[in-house]
C-alpha cells in the first residue's frame, strides 16, 4: 500500500539531511521533490500544489528546536497536512432510522457488491446489527448470485427477485420485508456501468428519491487513480453521496484517489477494503493513513486487529501455560489461525514502525502458514501434546504425512523449542534481570542488532 509513494517522499525528505536550519530554498527544493511524488501517485495537480504551498508556509513559520532537525520538523508538518487533506478525522457511518437504509453506488467492477457483503458482515459483528442485503442490479443476473453466494458465507440474508425489472419496486419489497422481519440495515446493492451515463445516473437519482436513504455511500476502485476521483464527482453532483470507499487499497501503490478525493468532492472517506476476505475491511483513519504513507507504521490499527482475534479468557489460559512449560503444538497452531485472521502478512508486518520500508520489495508468501499447519496436522494427538516424544522415526513419518522434508520438520521444532525457551524466559522475572545483568555495559546504547 502507497509503496511508490512513499519511497519518492523518503527521497525528497533527503534533501534536507544535515542542514541546521530551514530556509525558504531547501525547502522550497524538497517542496518542489514532494510536489512531484504527488504527482507520479496521480494526485490532482491543483490538489498537490495546494498541498505543497501550504506545508512550506507552515514550516517556514516554525522554530527548528534544537532537539529535533529541520527534516524531522518538516516531516511532522507534512504528516499533519497530509492527514487534513485526506479528511483529518475519521467519519462514522450514520446508522439512524429504523431500519437504516444504506445505498450504494459507483461503476461496474469497482467492488460494490463485494464491500455489501462486507459492511454487512461488519455491521453484524461489529455493531450488533441485523442487516438485509438488496439486489437490485436488474441488468447483471450474475451480481444477484454473487450477492447470495456472500450472503450464506456470512449468515446474512439477501432480498432478490429475478423476476422484477424495476430496483425502485425490489428496494421497496425488501424496505417493507425488514421492517416486517426486524432488520435494522437494508444494504442496497445497485447496478454499476462501465462508464457514467445519464441513464445509470437517472435510475439511481430515481431510486434515491423513492427510498430516500440515511447514507449513500460511493463506492470506488483506488488503483483508478485520477479517474476515481473524476467519477467521484460526477456521482456527487447528481446523487450528493454522503462518503467515499476506497476497494483495493492493498494493491495501490501510489495512492491519488486517497489522497484527493476528498478535496475534490468534499466528502469522507469512510472505509478502505483491504482484501478479499470479507473481515478485510477497515474503518479509515486519515492520521494512521498518514503515518503508513510517510512510513511510520500504524501500530493503533494493528493493535485493534489483535484484540479482536484474542480475548482475555484465551489470553490467560495461554500465559498459564506458558508459565508451567505446557505450551504445546496445539497453542502454537491456535496462535497461528488468530494471526492469519488479523489480514494479510506483509500488510500487517508494514504497521510496525519502521519496518515497513525493510520488507515492501520482500516476497511474503501468503501460504507460508501451510507447510507448517501440514506438519503439525501430521502429529498424532499425544505428539502435539507431548513435542518431547518426537524421536527420529516419527519426525520421518510426519515428514511424510505433511508433503514437507525432514529439514523442514526439524526446522520447524526447533523454532517451537526456541519460541518455548523465550516464552518461558520472558515469565521468569529472575532470568531477565540475570540477562541484564550479564549484558556488556552500553549494550543498550546501540548495541541491539538490526532487525
Amino acid at each position: 500500500m502507497f509503496n511508490s509513494l512513499q519511497d519518492k517522499l523518503d527521497r525528497a525528505f533527503k534533501v534536507l539531511k544535515g542542514q541546521g536550519k530551514i530556509t525558504e530554498i531547501n525547502v522550497a527544493e524538497t517542496m518542489k521533490e514532494v510536489r512531484k511524488a504527488l504527482l507520479d501517485a496521480d494526485v490532482n495537480y491543483k490538489v498537490a500544489k495546494n498541498f505543497t504551498d501550504t506545508v512550506k508556509e507552515k514550516a517556514l513559520g516554525l522554530d527548528v528546536l534544537n532537539t529535533i532537525s529541520p527534516g524531522q520538523l518538516l516531516i511532522k508538518v507534512t504528516h499533519d497536512e497530509l492527514a487534513i487533506l485526506m479528511g483529518g478525522t475519521k467519519e462514522d457511518i450514520y446508522l439512524g432510522g429504523n431500519p437504516t437504509i444504506i445505498l450504494m453506488s459507483g461503476l461496474q467492477g469497482s467492488g460494490k457488491t463485494t464491500f455489501t457483503g462486507k459492511l454487512a458482515y461488519y455491521l453484524k459483528t461489529k455493531k450488533g446489527k441485523k442487516p438485509l442485503m438488496v439486489a437490485c442490479d436488474v441488468y447483471r443476473p450474475a451480481a444477484i448470485d454473487q450477492l447470495h453466494v456472500l450472503g450464506q458465507q456470512i449468515g446474512i440474508e439477501v432480498f432478490s427477485n429475478k423476476e422484477e425489472k424495476n430496483p425502485i419496486k425490489i428496494a421497496e419489497a425488501a424496505i417493507k420485508q425488514a421492517k416486517e422481519n426486524g432488520n435494522s440495515v437494508v444494504l442496497i446493492d445497485t447496478a454499476g456501468r462501465l462508464a457514467v451515463d445519464e441513464q445509470m445516473m437517472n435510475e439511481i437519482a430515481n431510486l434515491k428519491t423513492a427510498v430516500k436513504p440515511n447514507e449513500i455511500l460511493f463506492v470506488v476502485d483506488s488503483m483508478t487513480g485520477q479517474d476515481a476521483v473524476n467519477t467521484a464527482k460526477a456521482f456527487n453532483d447528481r446523487l450528493d453521496f454522503d462518503g467515499v470507499i476506497l476497494t483495493k487499497l492493498d494493491g495501490d501503490t501510489r495512492g491519488g484517489a486517497a489522497l484527493s478525493i476528498k478535496s475534490v468532492v468534499n466528502k469522507p472517506i469512510k472505509f478502505i477494503g483491504t482484501g478479499e476476505k470479507m473481515e478485510a475491511l477497515d474503518v479509515f483513519y486519515p492520521e494512521r493513513m498518514a503515518d503508513r504513507i510517510l512510513g511510520m507504521g500504524d501500530v493503533v490499527t494493528l493493535v485493534e486487529r489483535a484484540q479482536e482475534q484474542f480475548n482475555e479468557e484465551e489470553a490467560r489460559k495461554l500465559s498459564k501455560k506458558i508459565a508451567n512449560n505446557k505450551f504445546d503444538f496445539n497453542d502454537f497452531l491456535g496462535q497461528l489461525q488468530q494471526i492469519k485472521k488479523m489480514g494479510n502478512i506483509k500488510d500487517l508486518v508494514g504497521m510496525i514502525p519502521g519496518v515497513g520500508k525493510a520488507v515492501k520489495d520482500a516476497d511474503i508468501n501468503e501460504d507460508a502458514f501451510k507447510g507448517i499447519e501440514a506438519i503439525i496436522y501430521s502429529m498424532t494427538p499425544d505428539e502435539r501434546n507431548k513435542p518431547e516424544l518426537l524421536n527420529g522415526a516419527r519426525r520421518q513419518r510426519i515428514a511424510k504425512g505433511s508433503g514437507q522434508g525432514i529439514q523442514e520438520v526439524n526446522k520447524l521444532l526447533k523454532q517451537f523449542e526456541d519460541t518455548r525457551k523465550m516464552m518461558r524466559m520472558m515469565n521468569d522475572k529472575n532470568a531477565i534481570a540475570k540477562m541484564m545483568r550479564n549484558m556488556p555495559k552500553g549494550a543498550m546504547g546501540g548495541g541491539m542488532p538490526k532487525m
